[in-house]
């Protein structure tokens, strides 16, 4: 049992594993320390079981439109409990294959919760052990993957209890199926749950501060978004700001003030989905620079303490797991002495509601805000042979360029299986294409991923199939 280390990781999330993964390959004896489960919030209690859940919540609503293929069910139901627990299983599964990449890898595991300390050539770190006791390790570079918690409002009563109000945790494996819900939130995390819940019947009303929903998304996807979700029985209340939350002989009420005027809703759970707050315990006392809570890093992921590099939701937005994975590599690579570029790549964003929702780079606002003069494509999957054929057709491909150069900075999509199209987009921007690129790029016949072609000649006047 070593106490020195070339490399020192603290959490096996998705940036964690990955860079100590890396940092292995380079040859760097590394050890990773994590105080719960390998692979952390997202295989255990965040992206693999929520699209567990989903994936049944959307075969469930697919039976109710069997009808359209020529086909029928009769009596079709659900149990709730073993949807749970196979959502529980796959996370398990999965966190069990991070435990054979770390044995492959011959990366020390550490179980226990990790303090950083002053030391040189890089902060100490004490482990008090999972088993009991504590075990000091000194590494000469310590990468910090402490990723991030549920961000809660207690003045406002947004505090979990595990019963009737619940963080994403709570509400991926309750006792129950809640017959009414209100979702605080219309981000990710909060429409993926209301678009769950929904598709097994509850009743389920979204609230949103900002004016529209999920306000980080290409403003006609927002507005498309609510539409597809209001068809299929999701309520909104947006420009709503959250007062209070109390809880009920029955449930939970919940005060929300829109337009000067106050309403309650009332709802047997409420989940609180208004974003994270970083796991940064202790840094400020090491001298850690932080903004609103968040590592403050350079371009290769260093911070301001000599031998300390922080990556994931700890370094700030986007809280994405592909995006800590990209930091882990990268740190990992800076640290074995690789001239790597920029860690500044495009990172995509996507929503596995049903319909999904998939994006890169700027949206058309943001472009135009930014002073680049735009152009423009949209093509509909109503017009799609493949979706059409499919049974598929809700949504829509929208792509932005810069005028002036021809260069891709943008694309948004909305529909189905739309997180898997997206890719294409985000390897054109991350290889600087420009529109003579995509205009002679050769798409399969027939597949959804035809629209992207036709969005992208949509720009420039040459759209064929509308």
């Amino acid at each position: 049992m070593s106490t020195e280390f070339d490399v020192v990781v603290i959490g096996a999330g998705p940036g964690g594993y990955v860079a100590a993964i890396r940092a292995s390959q380079l040859g760097l004896n590394t050890a990773i320390i994590e105080r719960e489960n390998l692979g952390g919030i997202c295989l255990n209690w965040g992206c693999i079981p929520t699209k567990a859940l989903l994936k049944s919540g959307e075969v469930y609503e697919q039976l109710s439109h069997l009808g359209g293929y020529g086909l029928s069910v009769e009596k079709a139901s659900f149990d709730f409990g073993k949807i749970i627990e196979r959502s529980r299983g796959v996370a398990k599964n999965m966190s069990g294959g991070i435990a054979f990449l770390m044995k492959k890898h011959k990366i020390e595991v550490i179980e226990g919760e990790a303090k950083l300390e002053k030391g040189a050539p890089a902060p100490k770190v004490v482990v008090a052990l999972k088993a009991g006791g504590s075990r000091t390790v000194q590494a000469k570079n310590v990468i910090l993957a402490s990723g991030a918690r549920a961000r809660e409002i207690p003045a406002i009563g947004a505090v979990s209890d595990g019963d009737k109000i619940w963080t994403y945790r709570d509400a991926l494996a309750p006792k129950s199926m809640p017959k009414s819900l209100v979702v605080i939130g219309s981000g990710a995390i909060g429409i993926e749950f209301a678009s769950f819940y929904r598709a097994l019947g509850a009743e389920v009303t979204v609230v949103e501060a900002i004016d529209r929903i999920m306000p980080v998304e290409d403003e006609e996807v927002s507005k498309a978004a609510q539409k597809a979700f209001e068809k299929r029985g999701i309520k909104f209340r947006v420009g709503a700001k959250v007062s209070k939350i109390e809880k009920t002989k029955d449930g939970v009420a919940v005060t929300v003030e829109a337009g000067g005027k106050i309403e309650q809703l009332t709802a047997e759970k409420c989940i609180v989905a208004v974003g994270i707050a970083p796991n940064n315990d202790g840094l400020e006392a090491l001298g850690v620079s932080l903004d609103r809570g968040h590592v403050v890093t350079d371009k290769h992921c260093r911070t301001n303490v000599p031998g300390l590099y922080a990556i994931g939701d700890i370094a700030g937005a986007p809280w994405l797991a592909h995006k800590a994975s990209h930091e882990g590599i990268h740190a990992a690579e800076a640290i074995a002495g690789y001239k790597t570029p920029n860690v500044l790549s495009p990172i995509p964003g996507c929503t596995y509601a049903n319909p999904q929702v998939a994006s890169v780079g700027y949206t058309e606002a943001g472009a135009k805000a930014a002073g680049i003069e735009v152009k423009a494509g949209r093509f509909p999957f109503r017009v799609n042979g493949k979706a059409v054929a499919s049974g598929e057709t809700e949504g829509f491909v929208k792509t932005v360029f810069d005028a002036k150069t021809g260069a891709l900075i943008g694309a948004h999509m909305i529909g189905h299986e739309v997180t898997e199209m997206i890719q294409g987009f985000v390897t054109a921007i991350t290889l600087e294409a420009t529109e003579e690129d995509l205009h002679g790029v050769v798409y399969a016949h027939p597949t959804m991923s035809e629209a992207m072609h036709e969005a992208a000649l949509d720009a420039y006047g040459r759209v064929l199939h509308i």
